[in-house]
């Protein structure tokens, strides 16, 4: 499993993202600043943050959140 945590600098409710990423030793920041996450953002078709997309060895989607942040229970259930 993978948590992929879409970000930008001026987002209001990204620190709250990566805060409840950190939870998760399988979760990566990507900013959509920077080439490599709107590259990545833009393969998940995400089109806001914070968002969050959890895939799994075959980077298959698991389940995904957009434009909010997941408690990180919710997010431990599909990680299970």
């Amino acid at each position: 499993m993978l948590l992929k945590v879409f970000v930008t600098e001026n987002c209001p409710s990204c620190p709250a993202a990566k805060e409840v990423a950190r939870k998760f030793p399988f979760s990566k920041i990507f900013d959509l600043e920077e080439s490599e996450g709107l590259a990545e953002a833009a393969f998940h078709s995400v089109l806001c943050t914070p968002s969050m997309v959890l895939v799994d060895a075959h980077d298959n989607v698991v389940k995904s959140w957009r434009c909010h942040v997941p408690r990180a229970s919710e997010i431990a259930n599909y990680a299970a």
